[in-house]
């Protein structure tokens, strides 16, 4: 009898173990979503390819993954997703909160975590890092009228305000215990962006943020000052189980080939290619103008945008660069009005009055989509609007010249990061002279369309 109980125990087991084993989460958006259990020591990527589906574990903010008219975006989400391609699988994301990140993944609810963590000794004694994709530098993040600290000794009596189990956290634990006295103040699952606005609206005097994230918050939040390093710099991975080494091999590899490629550059200059952009008195007028002139011609802007599917935030921000929603503004060069027309535009595109915004708007957005229609080489409707931009500012003919350089020199005429490096070649002869067009203030329409980019950021997150 206690035979035949081992052999019935030992096939249920067998059944079981082969059996698909469900439980429900929550998704990104409040929505339940099933989760297989998996039994046994299947690595982690078998464990993917079988059930066509990658679950990243990632954080809900602006540097890692949100979402934007609907749609996920990202810089973590984005290269998730690329990896989800390369899988050929499903891409799920799983938001734990930042403390539950690494648990869960020991927990097995997650296969990878994809959220800006930084690579340090601590966490690799819990799970196992990809090849750093990303170097960042913790810096001090203070308000423009406090005193920033200028070295260690100076943090001295200073509190400083970070999220729980964060290498900010830990670094500021390090200093401590080296003789540094500082209050550290702890909080649980707010995002460093949260604790920058903090600090720009002085409720709190200081936070730590890794550099990418200070550059890209400055421009919501213009009072901020990024002051002193902390740490050296740091690196940024990707952490899976201990145990799924062939998974993260695949990691590495696909990040060598985004390396390579230009792919890993691709999305950084979507979400940081302009950061380093910072004007502080004209952000500051940006963020008051968005309240007190914008909403007297959102509407046509929304209405004019809508009609050659663009978002109405990036020609706001257009707008904005062209006249700062002045509908008088006047250039020395003739040009008039909100969106800056001259008087030979005007005509062809049927207006009369440039001085009127709704006839100023309405000639300068169908002119800007004369201009992207003709960039029709390009597939990528964001790039494709950017070299529009350019056009807008310096002649359509001036950009064609710069893709022809961009060839040149080995680089891809379709992005935007090319012109980046071409555009300023207009101003020198030795590269002019061989253009159709010849002279162009090449850094001038750069600098034109990184402002755009950046006031366009703005919007995304304040304006509805």
């Amino acid at each position: 009898m206690q035979l035949r109980s081992k052999i019935i125990l030992s096939v249920i087991l067998v059944l079981v173990a082969s059996m698909p084993l469900f439980f429900l989460i929550m998704g990104p958006g409040g929505e339940a979503v099933k989760r297989k259990i998996v039994f046994g020591k299947k690595d982690g990527l078998t464990a993917i390819i079988d059930s066509a589906s990658l679950k990243i574990l990632t954080a809900n903010n602006g540097n890692s993954y949100y979402i934007y008219r609907s749609k996920p975006t990202g810089f973590e989400y984005d290269l998730a997703r690329k990896f989800a391609e390369h899988l050929e699988v499903e891409l799920e994301i799983i938001t734990p909160g930042w403390n539950e990140l690494i648990p869960s993944l020991k927990e097995g609810e997650g296969d990878i975590i994809a959220a800006g963590m930084t690579i340090t000794e601590q966490r690799e004694e819990e799970v196992a890092f990809s090849s750093p994709y990303m170097t960042v530098q913790q810096k001090l993040i203070h308000h423009k009228l406090v005193h920033g600290p200028k070295d260690i000794e100076d943090l001295s009596a200073k509190e400083i305000h970070v999220r729980r189990n964060t290498s900010y956290h830990q670094r500021l634990m390090e200093l401590r215990e080296n003789g540094v006295d500082i209050t550290i103040v702890l909080h649980d699952d707010i995002p460093t962006e949260e604790l920058i606005r903090l600090v720009h609206e002085r409720e709190i005097p200081f936070t730590v943020a890794d550099s990418n994230i200070a550059l890209l918050n400055r421009r919501y939040f213009p009072d901020i000052r990024i002051g002193m390093a902390l740490e050296e710099e740091q690196f940024l991975g990707w952490a899976v189980a201990r145990e799924n080494q062939e998974l993260l091999a695949r990691i590495n590899t696909f990040l060598e080939e985004m390396e390579e490629h230009g792919g890993l550059g691709k999305i950084y200059e979507k979400y940081y290619g302009a950061v380093e952009v910072f004007d502080y008195f004209d952000l500051k007028k940006f963020h008051e103008r968005i309240e007190s002139r914008l909403p007297k011609y959102k509407a046509t802007i929304k209405q004019e945008s809508q009609k050659f599917g663009f978002d109405w935030r990036l020609i706001a921000a257009q707008v904005y660069q062209e006249s700062h929603f002045n509908p008088k503004a006047r250039s020395y060069t003739g040009v008039k009005g909100l969106m800056q027309v001259t008087l030979a535009t005007a005509r062809e595109m049927g207006i009369d009055n440039r001085l009127d915004p709704q006839q100023s708007l309405k000639a300068g957005i169908r002119y800007l989509n004369k201009l992207y229609e003709r960039f029709d080489e390009i597939e990528d409707r964001e790039q494709r609007l950017l070299f529009a931009m350019a056009g807008y500012n310096i002649g359509y003919g001036h950009i064609r010249d710069a893709q022809k350089l961009a060839v040149d020199e080995g680089l891809d005429p379709k992005r935007w990061s090319s012109m980046k490096k071409v555009l300023p070649y207009l101003m020198q002869r030795k590269y002019y002279k061989k253009t159709t067009y010849g002279y162009a203030r090449g850094r001038e329409a750069l600098t034109y369309v990184e402002r755009i980019r950046t006031y366009y950021d703005i919007l995304k997150q304040k304006a509805k």
